[in-house]
């Protein structure tokens, strides 16, 4: 009862909201990088909010399941197919015993979600079911999916049969360009003062060095006021450093746990999707913000996420005739 690997796709992983706690132990946070995409993927299903997803990066998965249950699908649009029919994404989909599930490579974004009602039984190690693959922890075997790869389900879950008719709309990833809010500091005081306005006014490229632990951006140079050289510190999500090439590197979910060079600013917690569903050549543009703005920010994405829980739970006029789906629902828990 579960679902089966048939091609792993270019990056795939089991995470979760990360491993907290442990950084001053040298495990990093790891987790999901589009925590938006991930939050509304388990609120499709009633999920608890850390529910393990499999997450997917610019070439995804092929999932053959051998048992049913109801899946969601968010993020960037990498085209799925059930059994080689389009599939709908930000909606509750059920998944018959025998099923194949497919995803090619990413047309919008570049980072795609799955969440399964039935839960992915990973075990949680330190508090996560997320994979850290440089510690080779957690997740599947503390690696990507591969081909041939099986993990069970942990549940059944029973619903009601209007559970089939929740749709969100999709969150659109395809601008060639973004602008990223940002809080300056802790050591913006490092750089000069047209080092700041540059890192403000200039337009960056988003690079082929871009991976779970962080983005490189090109373009114009950042002049310290000496040296971007600092006795080693914490690093949170979404830092970004300014080495002594003078570049901005954004910091993301694999990212170290501590370093060296100083930090200019750090994205805004409700941009760091904007970033994270880049692809290479990309640009990427700054916009310093107060702590107090993006404190609100953040308030106003958790009301976005309530107003979506309610939009939901309200069956549609389309299904108030439910028998259909009430039948494959029996049929889903007499398998």
């Amino acid at each position: 009862m579960g679902i089966r690997i048939l091609k792993g796709g270019m990056m795939t992983t089991v995470q979760d909201l990360g491993r907290t706690g442990y950084q001053s132990q040298g495990f990093s946070v790891a987790g999901v990088m589009d925590v938006r995409s991930f939050k509304i993927a388990n609120l499709l299903l009633d999920n608890p909010e850390n529910e393990a997803v499999l997450e997917f990066t610019l070439i995804g998965p092929t999932l053959e399941f051998t048992s049913a249950t109801i899946i969601a699908i968010t993020g960037g649009d990498f085209q799925p197919t059930i059994n080689g029919e389009p599939a709908p994404m930000y909606t509750a989909i059920y998944m018959n015993k025998g099923d194949i599930l497919k995803f090619g490579s990413a047309r919008t974004g570049s980072r795609g979600y799955i969440a399964f009602s039935s839960y992915l039984d990973i075990p949680v190690v330190m508090g996560s079911r997320c994979t850290n693959m440089k510690s080779k922890i957690g997740g599947f075997k503390g690696r990507k999916l591969q081909a041939g790869d099986y993990m069970n389900f942990r549940i059944k879950r029973r619903y009601l049969p209007f559970f089939l008719s929740r749709k969100l709309e999709p969150d659109n990833f395809d601008q060639d360009s973004t602008t990223l809010r940002v809080v300056m500091g802790p050591q913006d005081s490092k750089f000069s003062k047209q080092g700041i306005e540059t890192f403000l006014t200039s337009e960056y490229t988003v690079t082929s060095e871009f991976d779970r632990m962080g983005c490189r951006l090109d373009g114009a140079f950042i002049a310290p006021k000496e040296s971007s050289d600092i006795i080693s510190d914490g690093i949170a999500f979404g830092s970004i450093q300014v080495p002594a090439h003078g570049k901005p590197i954004i910091l993301l979910a694999d990212r170290q746990t501590t370093g060296g060079y100083a930090k200019i600013a750090t994205v805004a917690s409700v941009d760091i999707p904007k970033i994270v569903q880049r692809k290479t050549d990309h640009k990427i543009r700054f916009e310093a913000i107060t702590v107090q703005e993006a404190q609100e920010l953040y308030l106003k994405e958790q009301k976005e996420l309530d107003k979506m829980r309610k939009i939901i739970h309200k069956p549609c006029k389309e299904v108030l005739d439910c028998r259909l789906v009430a039948k494959r629902l029996t049929k889903l828990f007499e398998e």
